[in-house]
């Protein structure tokens, strides 16, 4: 809807979907009863299998709904929200004009991102398409206007990475970081499922000119499982986002199978790795969020729903010892910060 002055945004989740679709993440079973799982709608009836296989069910992989997209994020709203930044982009099916009637209907700022998603989702021209076009792309998506909306975008990114490193994901980081020093967009991107593909994002960031301070690092909580990497990776100066709140529990394991990642941390767990990020000096450097991208981590479909990090996360922080000031920087200081364009 426009430029937004730095003190509006308020409470921030900085890593979310309202509008996605995900079908291209869809991992058919493997086996005849698990097929028919596959292609029925998400129910009561099916739940207890989507606890276990959330992404090899079709319907699961599509917030596709416009009006369940606005009554979910009220939730956020309600408890005090003001800022969602959906992070769906070319890939993930990324809507401004859907997007833009989400904020008329909520009065919530939405920020939409820029750039291209991992490589099994890219478009069929994406190996003809030279580097500079790809910045040139994400540019007057923020300049001017995603296609003929005239609907810019406020963020670069999830930028998609696999492991290792498609050839076209390494075109598009590069791509993206010299978007990120023409603009002075924020840039973020979803690292590759393995605890070293941070590291090798990083790198080729740093190499291609990227301002690193104003880089986040999305999905920390499940890729990096070690907090002596967790602290490498802050002393580069990055964001690490604490972006899963609220999915506990046992990976797919069709998704995740190194040792490394083998596990989700549960909520306790994030809130102690924060507390121990927080004491080592990396306050300024933590964003917090759920990364909602499948319909049963919404709350019509038994998940925690937008409104979980506010309404469930927060108290428990308070408990363990973060205060509030600190909960402040983490929900409303670091988002402003990392959102503000820098020229």
């Amino acid at each position: 809807m426009g430029p937004v002055p730095a003190e509006e945004l308020g409470i921030t989740l900085p890593h979310e979907h309202l509008l996605c679709d995900a079908r291209k993440s869809f991992i058919p079973p493997a086996t005849a009863s698990d097929l028919a799982m596959a292609y029925k709608p998400v129910s009561m009836e099916i739940l207890h299998w989507l606890r276990y296989h959330p992404f090899s069910n079709i319907d699961n992989c599509q917030l596709m709904d416009e009006q369940e997209a606005v009554e979910e994020i009220m939730t956020f709203k309600k408890a005090g929200g003001k800022t969602v930044v959906d992070v769906s982009d070319v890939g993930l099916g990324r809507d401004p004009a859907g997007l833009a009637r989400i904020s008329r209907a909520t009065g919530l700022h939405i920020i939409m991102g820029s750039g291209y998603y991992v490589a099994p989702s890219l478009p069929e021209d994406m190996s003809s398409k030279k580097e500079e076009e790809i910045t040139e792309e994400i540019v007057r998506d923020i300049t001017e206007g995603v296609g003929n909306t005239g609907i810019r975008s406020g963020l670069i990114g999830e930028i998609g990475c696999s492991w290792p490193l498609h050839e076209h994901e390494r075109k598009s980081l590069r791509a993206a970081a010299r978007a990120q020093k023409r603009t002075g967009a924020p840039l973020n991107f979803h690292p590759g499922r393995n605890s070293g593909s941070p590291f090798e994002v990083i790198d080729l960031l740093e190499k291609a000119g990227a301002d690193l301070s104003r880089a986040v690092i999305s999905h920390t909580d499940c890729r990096v499982r070690d907090h002596e990497k967790r602290r490498r990776l802050a002393e580069k100066g990055c964001f690490l986002e604490y972006d899963t709140f609220g999915w506990e529990g046992q990976f797919p394991v069709e998704l995740y199978y190194t040792p490394d990642v083998f596990y989700q941390p549960n909520d306790t767990q994030r809130i102690f790795e924060i507390m121990q990020l927080i004491n080592e000096g990396f306050l300024s450097q933590i964003l917090i969020s759920q990364d909602i991208f499948i319909k049963t981590w919404r709350a019509r479909y038994g998940g925690k729903g937008y409104g979980h990090v506010i309404n469930d996360v927060v108290p428990r922080m308070l408990y363990a010892g973060i205060t509030r000031e600190q909960i402040e920087t983490i929900m409303i200081e670091n988002p402003k910060r990392l959102l503000c364009f820098l020229r």
